[in-house]
């Protein structure tokens, strides 16, 4: 089956061969794209699972479940506009459209934890460090508080604290004293606002082949969007929706979530490590898909 995109996005998945050689999923079996986005590897999980088999698209930006609607209408793909921790929650009612039993367990969980070239896109989002739009940062614009409402309250040392805990910056005192410093004269309401006042504040725009900001966003990202306390739930619970056998795949970009997936894998008592090492993209999927020099794939099964 050929699953051609009805609305192409400009997001490239990461590790894709990779994560086809891993998941060895086949026909008949029901997995879930818990971080879908643009829906690249939706579409080669659909592809593997087909003709019989089912696909569960999960994302927290309902910008990219309408694009998925659109890409996969009339296929057997549910998508689902909610974070992929809740998985269990939705369980029931596809079950009831599939016709199966309760209670469902799927034969395999993929979540790829990085950011999507399209919402970098989005200027209306504050991800791009050039954008001029609203410093959002939030997956879902319609729950919690943005970026820029956080930076109008939050005291110097919590600041500090998040932005060294989530983006492990060593100069996070001296940029959570200019904000602070700054939001006394005016808000700070866009990115290329925040990605400026950070490039005063640090020796160098450049760490290597990083921009200074990047760790900072990383931080404001994850806190405003509560990531990590996501991912340590996804990974406690999840395996419990998993048919025996069943392959659980996670894809992270930074240490902080790598760290609590190679940790859970190692302690779940459901799962059985798969792999001793993070599988890493090759030097030729570096070269076409620069975001993928920092993916490390890990994956387990249930036992």
């Amino acid at each position: 089956m050929n699953m051609e995109s009805k609305e192409r996005p400009i997001h490239l998945p990461v590790l894709p061969q990779e994560v086809r050689e891993n998941s060895q999923a086949t026909p008949g079996q029901i997995w879930v794209d818990g971080t879908a986005g643009g829906g690249g590897h939706t579409a080669d999980l659909l592809n593997a699972v087909s003709p019989s088999g089912y696909v569960i698209a999960i994302d927290r930006d309902p910008a990219a479940c309408q694009k998925l609607k659109t890409r996969f209408a009339g296929q057997p793909v549910t998508v689902i506009n909610d974070s992929y921790h809740n998985l269990p929650l939705h369980l029931d009612q596809i079950a009831e459209e599939l016709g199966r039993p309760k209670p469902l367990l799927v034969d395999g969980i993929l979540l790829d934890l990085g950011l999507s070239s399209d919402q970098l896109a989005d200027r209306e989002r504050g991800f791009s460090f050039q954008s001029d739009g609203p410093l959002d940062l939030r997956y879902n614009p319609n729950q919690g508080e943005s970026a820029a409402d956080l930076l109008r309250y939050i005291g110097e040392e919590d600041l500090a604290n998040i932005i060294y805990q989530f983006g492990e910056e060593r100069f996070s005192r001296r940029i959570a004293r200019r904000i602070v410093e700054q939001r006394k004269i005016t808000p700070i309401e866009n990115a290329k606002q925040l990605a400026d006042l950070i490039h005063r504040s640090v020796p160098g725009r450049i760490h290597g082949r990083v921009d200074s900001a990047t760790r900072t966003f990383q931080a404001l990202r994850i806190a405003v969007n509560h990531e990590l306390e996501i991912v340590e739930k996804a990974l406690r619970e999840l395996p419990q929706s998993l048919n025996g056998g069943g392959r659980f795949l996670v894809i992270s970009f930074h240490s902080l979530e790598d760290r609590l997936v190679k940790h859970a894998f190692r302690e779940h008592e459901l799962l059985e490590v798969l792999t001793k090492k993070p599988i890493e993209a090759s030097p030729d999927e570096e070269r076409r898909n620069p975001r993928s020099r920092s993916a490390k794939l890990r994956c387990g099964k249930r036992k």
